[in-house]
């Protein structure tokens, strides 16, 4: 397969020696499996368990009980 990049000028020469390591057997899996650590984007989560994982220490979440004010008709 081939693939086309633009990357800059003094990158080049890595990213030729990245693909030509991905296609060598030896060193092949081992590179792919840095690479993959490395980039590979986070696993899609929603809304809960972005909640879940937020950093809440130190933030006052009581609510005062408010049930309106009296209003003389």
């Amino acid at each position: 397969m081939r693939v086309e990049v633009q990357v800059r000028r003094e990158d080049a020469a890595l990213v030729r020696r990245v693909a030509h390591t991905l296609l060598d057997p030896a060193r092949g899996t081992e590179a792919r499996a840095l690479l993959k650590r490395q980039f590979n984007e986070p696993p899609a989560r929603g809304l809960k368990a972005l909640l879940a994982a937020a950093p809440l220490d130190g933030i006052d979440l009581e609510r005062v009980r408010d049930t309106g004010r009296k209003v003389d008709l």
